[in-house]
């Protein structure tokens, strides 16, 4: 499985991105699918993750009522709604992928994206 996260930038506090993961050679519809990130000289931290079937979703503390995460499996993308962001959600945001579970709650991912980069300034 490939991924490819896209949609990062520059954007004031307070604004909205959404970030978008498409995903390629594998069985996207029977996967796990998270959103990590990784502030500079912070270790990667959880964000977000979703069922195979977007039926549930388990978010962060840190971004709970602000992100959404949700998926296509016709397009075999995932995606994150980044709403009222905060200095503090700058970051590489990574999308990543465990394969053959219908819901993974554990750490360790198959799959990884390279990374988009987000900005958030104040």
């Amino acid at each position: 499985v490939q991924l490819q996260a896209s949609g990062g930038g520059l954007v004031q506090a307070g604004g909205s991105l959404r970030l978008s993961c498409a995903a390629s050679g594998g069985t996207f519809s029977r996967t796990t699918m998270g959103w990590f990130r990784q502030a500079p000289g912070k270790e990667r931290e959880f964000v977000a993750r979703i069922s195979w079937n977007g039926g549930s979703t388990t978010y962060a503390d840190s971004v709970k009522g602000r992100f959404t995460i949700s998926r296509d499996n016709a397009k075999n993308t995932v995606y994150l709604q980044m709403n009222s962001l905060k200095p503090e959600d700058t970051a590489v945001y990574y999308c990543a992928a465990r394969v053959n579970y219908a819901y993974y709650t554990g750490s360790l991912y198959d799959y990884w994206g390279q990374g988009t980069l987000v900005t958030v300034s104040s």
